[in-house]
């Protein structure tokens, strides 16, 4: 009996499109009934047919159930729900909606009783099968057909098969699915990377079953050189992976191509996108019946990355693969890199393990995975699996050039025996273990086609022949597509799937589409799409993160190669904005956040997402300030590092960013103008570095995000610099105690040191200042004419004097006026109650002097009281004045002009000997001696002296 054969089964066990087979069983019961010799059991033989004969009527009606459904979802979104906002009569849309709901529920019934008469013989089945001897079995032979479709996991220290004889690989020839339509077979696109003469291509010829007509290095240069220097697109068939069939897809009924092909016909072959219906999610093995896994060969040498770099944009996984005797080499890092921004899966291949000594070959084996698991050390492949091989035992020259060629370019590979390779089952069983649901669009949609063309060729009589990879949407025959870079559109002719007849091309397919009247030699790479969705771009805007394994310095201004798919060009690259996206990634500024829903592509491309290299969906916003940086910030200061921590699983990153290089908003400007859509990766490089140098070339990835038009959108771009002046307190104002918690602080203070004397202080009047306390205050006047200034704090300070005063603000680099912008406010008033200080006496500076001292301050006291008595209110408080005027007097004396303390309208000879003291040095006392001029000027007479400045307060003591 074949070792495949299981005593339970379910119903993939029995179909032959899911690598089932039904002879084995039916030996098996037969086998069983002979030897029991059971009535009860005549029937058994017919009990495989009975199950698959259930399954396919249960095919037929979930077929048939989800066409309803989403003919009654498309009904309720496209024609019912305008009519009711349109309030339009809509019973007869009501009427079908009714009849269609009821014909849902009986075919619900019909399908969960069919489902139920298929699980009760599966059961009947499975308990024959429990009570199968199976050394009887093998001694009557039963089962030699079967195929072994085991996926079971291979640990990383899975056996080596040292014998390099034929043996027959479990993947499943084209001649056995030709019954299955093409959109029934999922597609995945395995990337085949590593340094150059690694085996990669002896080991796309192993696995291969399909080949397209550019495999297996069939150009002359590449059979001259030895190398590939293209890349080369094949393909082999498995079952679908147990794990995969039970995976949830998320889909729309709409995607359901019976559906679309019914609004064609309909509508005369226009696009009809209007039909979404809801979400539902169904497993794979709803829409898929087998796996197609495409190899797409990249070249090794590092003068190819630019076509490395395009092959690993259209990929879902890696095979990375390494020469066991050299381990990691210089494109070997370049390609892993490649890998981190391009994929979430990889599969380290050690290809080259018969060059080992046979009876070393486990410990050498041993060794260099040691070796690559450093090297992976700090990747998000460090946990990656491994697999020991021989692609060819003895060199993989004679594997690559080898191959069958069939009619008009197509190459197969059909047979499923391999002669002269070790392991390579291992390699496949860790393959389908490792293989994940593939990232791809929910809703196809026909406006939305992006197809990566890798190759163009002519068929005589048919027409041009555009092959690659479709990145997003679908397309099928007589859709029109557009040609970006020649301004033309043709209609499809047709398309195929490795040389098989294709309906749809979607999302992830592999295929060649066919045009008439377009000359192939127009196009050898670049993009086909939905016409007027993929424009010419000069410039742009992306988000982007360096590469760390990069040594050079990001300098703005520098010149970078960009690869956007298969395109590569120079392009002028400037970097800023660190902090503040910082900020916007870490959610302090959620709103700016893009909706992943609100993508002009949706998922964009499959390699070359974005989001696989860890680069967040943000929006750009021309109203922020950014902060100008003169070059790549590899590390942000310590105020800001702990900002750049977003979490990264849903693209496959680690969640932990503290070893990432910080985002940074960059503005590319290509020399030459590209095609592209918003939203897709591209890949700076500095390809002119020397390329035998053992450095990484690679220097950033970025997802564009806005386009840029240099003249246009220049000014646009609030970037500026900061700057500081520092003054000096040179003076407190009076002291209050702050009513809230009773700290004697000060409202007013002076400064200097902050202006030249000649300075306008008219232009900074109103600017905030901050002290080393955090208080912050505005600038009221200039005081004097020294440059000194007055500042009001409006919650107080307790600054001192000689603390220094910081007025900071920004200027945009792009302003031609310069002006002075200030982000920050004054704090809410905090109110407080005024500390009077002790007034000092004069004592006088001889006897002589005494007593006529002593009778003028007498004289002056009794002149203060009365005014004071017959004063108005007003005047029963301190008042506040400044000296605008000195002038010297007899002997000590000296008259001071003071303004302030009197208005136009005050009598100021009723004042005459009132009390003013200087505040500046508290100890110098003066009287008020008459009016000067007719402003509310007055002199006051210092007898003894007075040491203040022109600018300085003086304050009159108010009688209470």
């Amino acid at each position: 009996m074949n070792s495949s054969m299981k005593q339970k089964i379910d119903i993939n066990d029995l179909r032959i499109e899911k690598g089932g087979d039904p002879d084995i069983y039916r030996q098996a019961l037969s086998t069983s009934q002979t030897t029991n010799k059971n009535d009860s059991s005549t029937s058994c033989e017919s009990y495989i047919d009975e199950v698959l004969s259930l399954d396919t009527q249960r095919r037929s009606t979930l077929t048939n159930l989800e066409g309803i459904r989403s003919k009654l979802s498309t009904l309720q979104k496209t024609v019912i729900a305008p009519k009711k906002k349109a309030n339009e009569d809509v019973s007869s849309e009501i009427v079908q909606l009714k009849e269609w709901k009821v014909e849902i529920s009986n075919l619900t019934k019909e399908l969960k009783d069919i489902e139920q008469k298929r699980d009760e013989i599966l059961g009947n089945i499975n308990g024959i099968l429990a009570n199968i001897n199976m050394d009887d079995l093998k001694k009557n032979g039963s089962g030699d057909s079967g195929v072994n479709t085991s996926t079971k996991e291979t640990s990383d220290s899975a056996s080596i098969t040292t014998s390099s004889t034929s043996s027959s690989l479990p993947i499943l020839s084209p001649e056995k699915i030709k019954s299955i339509p093409p959109e029934r077979i999922l597609n995945l696109n395995v990337g085949v990377l590593g340094h150059v003469d690694t085996g990669k291509t002896s080991l796309v010829k192993t696995l291969s079953s399909v080949l397209s007509t550019a495999a297996l290095d069939k150009s002359k240069q590449s059979r001259a050189r030895g190398i590939t220097l293209d890349l080369g697109f094949s393909a082999f068939l498995l079952p679908l992976p147990e794990h995969l069939r039970t995976a949830d897809m998320v889909t729309s009924s709409s995607d359901s191509f019976s559906n679309r092909s019914s609004n064609t016909k309909q509508n005369g072959n226009k696009n009809n996108n209007n039909s979404t219906g809801q979400d539902e999610s169904i497993k794979l093995q709803q829409k898929y019946d087998l796996l197609q896994v495409t190899l797409v060969d990249c070249p090794g040498h590092a003068s190819l990355i630019r076509t490395i770099i395009g092959g690993a944009q259209i990929i879902d996984m890696v095979l990375l693969v390494v020469d066991a005797t050299k381990g990691m080499q210089t494109q070997t890092a370049e390609c892993l890199v490649i890998a981190e921004m391009t994929t979430r899966n990889l599969i380290v291949v050690l290809n080259k393990i018969d060059m080992f000594p046979e009876h070393e070959r486990e410990e050498r084996l041993d060794i260099a995975k040691k070796k690559i698991r450093a090297a992976l050390r700090g990747t998000k492949f460090e946990d990656a699996q491994m697999v020991g091989i021989s692609a060819c035992v003895g060199g993989e020259k004679v594997a690559a050039v080898g191959g069958i060629t069939g009619s008009e370019g197509e190459s197969t590979n059909n047979s499923t025996e391999i002669a002269g390779t070790n392991n390579i089952h291992g390699l496949l069983n860790i393959l389908q273990a490792q293989m994940r649901p593939p990232n791809r669009d929910s809703k196809p949609s026909p406006d939305r086609f992006h197809f990566a063309v890798d190759h163009c060729f002519p068929i005589k009589g048919q027409g041009t022949v555009l092959t690659g990879t479709c990145l997003s949407g679908s397309v099928q025959p007589n859709d029109m597509v557009e040609f970006p870079t020649l301004a033309t559109q043709k209609k499809v002719k047709g398309v195929q799937m490795f040389r098989r007849k294709a309906n749809m091309v979607q999302q992830g397919d592999r295929a060649g589409i066919c045009v008439s009247n377009f000359d192939a030699k127009l196009m050898e790479r670049g993009v086909i799409a939905s016409p007027g969705t993929v424009k010419l771009i000069r410039g742009a805007i992306a988000v982007v993160r360096k590469v760390r394994f990069f040594k050079g310095s990001l300098n703005s201004g520098a010149k970078f190669h960009i690869s956007v798919g298969h395109t590569t060009v120079m392009a002028t690259v400037s970097f800023w904005g660190a902090r503040e996206i910082a900020k916007q990634v870490n959610g302090e500024d959620d709103k700016k956040r893009e909706s992943t829903g609100s993508q002009a592509f949706g998922k964009s491309s499959l390699g070359g997402s974005a989001d696989l290299a860890g680069l967040p969906r943000l929006k750009f916003d021309w109203n922020d300030d950014f902060l100008h940086q003169d070059n790549y910030l590899d590390v942000l200061p310590a105020s800001d590092n702990n900002s750049n921590e977003w979490n990264e699983s849903s693209s496959g990153q680690r969640k932990d960013n503290s070893q990432l290089p910080p985002l940074h908003w960059a503005r590319i400007e290509f020399l030459t103008p590209v095609y592209c859509p918003m939203d897709s990766l591209v890949i700076g490089s500095r390809l002119d570095s020397e390329v035998n140098a053992n450095a990484c070339r690679l220097a950033f990835s970025g997802r564009l995000v806005e386009r840029y038009d240099a003249k246009a959108d220049h000014g646009r771009l609030k970037s500026y610099t900061k700057k500081e002046k520092v003054g000096t307190v040179s003076r407190l104002g009076d002291p209050y105690k702050r009513a809230d918690d009773d700290k004697v602080v000060r409202y007013e203070v002076f400064g200097t040191d902050l202006f030249k004397k000649e300075t306008d202080m008219t232009q900074f009047v109103g600017l905030l200042l901050e002290t080393d306390r955090g208080d912050v205050g505005s600038i009221q006047s200039s005081f004097g004419t020294s440059g000194k200034f007055r500042v009001n704090f409006p919650g107080g300070t307790d600054v001192r004097e000689g603390d220094p005063l910081y007025l900071r603000f920004k200027r945009y680099t792009n302003d031609p006026k310069k002006a002075i912008h200030q982000d920050g406010s004054l704090p809410p008033a905090r109110t407080g109650s005024r500390i009077d200080p002790p007034v000092k006496k004069k004592k006088g500076k001889g006897d002589k002097n005494n007593n006529t001292t002593t009778n003028q301050n007498a004289e002056a006291s009794s002149s203060s009281t009365h005014n004071t008595s017959t004063a108005p209110d007003k005047f029963n408080k301190d008042t506040f004045g400044e000296i605008v005027k000195i002038k010297e007097g007899d002997g000590t004396s000296i008259t001071a002009i003071v303004s302030g303390l009197f208005s136009m309208e005050d009598d100021i000879s009723k004042y005459k000997g009132r009390i003013v003291i200087s505040t500046t040095t508290q100890d110098e006392e003066g009287v008020v001696d008459g009016s000067f001029g007719k402003m509310g000027k007055c002199k006051v007479l210092f007898k003894d002296g007075l040491s203040a400045d022109v600018g300085s307060q003086v304050k009159m003591l108010g009688v209470s």
